[in-house]
């Protein structure tokens, strides 16, 4: 039976990206099965939010956010079936809710055995819920409780509508697909609800010690992402973003690749971290393809041309160059601002292009599989002698295309002779290689998962405003760790003009350009640090000048 006295917020763990202590513990890789790194990645996440608790007390935010999520006139459904007495589960639950604000009459909660029909009330409960409440027990026992019925759907439905999905204890380690049941040493592996995408989660974590034991669950399925939750500590997932609160921590683990030892990443309370990007770390894992090793040759535009440049102003020079090899007057150019948000976009053409008098400038902000599958998008680069990429920050580029057909159509441009250009963010994503793609700020050089640009020019990784950020040490890192990279700082109002494998410098500045062997096998920890030590180990060139990119001779 059911009565109008309790509903349980259900809040889905979104998962942000914001790492504070790390640890890599070595291990051998596993061998891992077909991954779906070639297929589109949906970032954005659900509409709703997933609350996880570790378990023991709960911190008062989680009830809260559970009473808010329900709101004046919502419900709260109560899922008690991993308790022993889920009706005594119940009851707890219900006084819980009540001493965080919820009105009684707002709770649907349990009165009695679970049978056909309370599932269905449940079920019908659920359809208008605002939240859910997931009390501890046993998980197994609660993915019984409700197996072969339609509560995972209707919860997926609940989170879409932008609801919350709050639990604890077992009620959070059914939130991941790939479930851990039982096994003190080592994991029992079961199904549980997909309500926290890729995770493994485990509760009571650094209390039960449940360290070793995830790591092993973690290994076995590559792909997935361990989500440790210490007692009274809880992750709050909205959207792409993880949040941590209570009085312990948050542990993330990354399985063990080819290229990359297995990593554990604790997040104190308060930490915010991208779990998109921690998703697309852990397929990138799976994939065994280290994004730091070039695939597509030497750093050479085989047809076309690029103009690369590194922010902060367009002087004429550049954009005569850009236009011209565009085709001139005549020229029909494509401009992705894309590198923003899609409610922070400029969709006007930009001044520099307005004022060149070029015949046609198409601005498009298709994004995704679905839309540049569009006739207006595919057109539009198909007539296209020039592309340009405008600035913002560089994931979002990616966000917005990998793995979609735009790609090769940017490619098709050069191959049929036209020029692809662009500036900062639209600069950086023209190399292979991916830099300051994270996408919680833009100091981190090698962010996990947006390591690979869209490899116009091979074998490289870009940066920009270089010498007037002073990021000439940011760069050597990069190259050490990866040393078949050319690294290339571009300076602002600055561009290379890339044509085969000659780059010529236009502009106010200078680039800058440096190779593994340039840094003499230094360790890590005797990089310079200072701009003008770090400065020393670039070839740079002025406005003017041109250098061969296979070997670095000046011409």
């Amino acid at each position: 039976m059911l009565y109008h006295s309790q509903t349980i917020v259900f809040s889905l763990l979104l998962t942000g990206l914001g790492w504070l202590t790390c640890s890599a513990a070595a291990q051998s890789p596993t061998q891992v099965p077909p991954t779906d790194i070639q297929q589109f990645f949906e970032y954005s996440g659900r509409a709703g939010t997933v609350i996880a608790v570790g378990g023991g007390a709960i911190p008062p935010e989680v009830l809260s956010s559970v009473v808010a999520a329900a709101g004046e006139n919502g419900t709260v459904v109560v899922l008690p079936d991993a308790a022993e007495d889920p009706v005594a589960a119940a009851v707890q639950a219900q006084q819980k809710l009540q001493e965080a604000g919820l009105k009684p009459e707002s709770i649907v909660s349990r009165s009695g055995p679970l049978d056909d029909a309370v599932r269905s009330s449940v079920l019908q409960a659920l359809a208008t819920a605002r939240a859910v409440w997931i009390p501890g027990g046993q998980q197994s026992r609660l993915y019984s409780a409700w197996q072969n019925t339609e509560l995972e759907s209707a919860l997926q439905q609940l989170l879409q509508r932008g609801g919350t999905i709050a639990g604890t204890s077992a009620g959070a380690a059914i939130m991941s697909k790939i479930m851990i049941a039982s096994g003190k040493d080592s994991p029992q592996m079961a199904i549980g609800w997909d309500l926290i995408p890729q995770a493994i989660v485990d509760q009571h974590f650094s209390e039960r010690n449940r360290l070793d034991r995830s790591r092993q669950a973690v290994a076995q399925h590559p792909g997935s992402i361990g989500l440790g939750l210490d007692e009274g500590t809880a992750a709050f997932l909205s959207g792409r973003t993880l949040r941590t609160a209570g009085s312990g921590s948050v542990t993330i683990l990354l399985g063990a690749t080819g290229y990359r030892a297995a990593e554990t990443i604790v997040l104190p309370a308060g930490a915010i971290a991208d779990w998109s990007q921690l998703r697309r770390a852990a397929r990138q894992r799976a994939s065994g393809i280290d994004p730091g090793l070039p695939t597509s040759g030497p750093p050479t535009v085989k047809q076309g041309s690029l103009v690369i440049v590194g922010g902060g102003g367009m002087p004429q020079s550049i954009v005569d160059r850009f236009v011209q090899l565009a085709g001139g007057e005549n020229a029909s150019i494509v401009v992705l601002p894309t590198a923003v948000p899609r409610d922070q976009t400029d969709l006007r053409i930009p001044g520099f292009l307005a004022r060149a008098g070029v015949k046609k400038v198409t601005v498009l902000d298709q994004r995704g599989p679905d839309e540049v599958s569009s006739e207006a998008f595919r057109t539009a680069l198909q007539e296209a002698t020039g592309i340009w990429f405008g600035g913002g920050r560089q994931w979002n580029f990616v966000d917005a295309y990998e793995n979609t057909e735009a790609v090769a159509a940017f490619h098709a441009v050069l191959q049929r002779g036209g020029v692809i250009a662009g500036s900062s963010a639209g600069a950086t994503i023209q190399g292979e290689f991916l830099v300051r793609g994270a996408v919680l700020g833009n100091q981190v050089m090698m962010a996990e998962g947006y390591e690979r640009g869209f490899g116009f020019l091979p074998g490289t990784a870009i940066d920009q405003h270089f010498a007037q950020r002073g990021r000439q040490p940011d760069l050597l890192p990069v190259i050490q760790r990866h040393p078949q990279l050319l690294g290339i700082g571009l300076d602002e109002a600055t561009a290379i003009v890339v044509t085969g494998s000659k780059a010529q410098v236009v502009g106010q500045h200078a680039a800058h350009f440096v190779r593994a062997d340039r840094l003499k096998d230094l360790p890590a920890d005797q990089l310079p640090k200072t701009v003008e030590d770090a400065a020393k180990l670039y070839v740079t060139i002025p406005n003017g000048g041109s250098i061969d990119l296979l070997t670095l001779q000046p011409q």
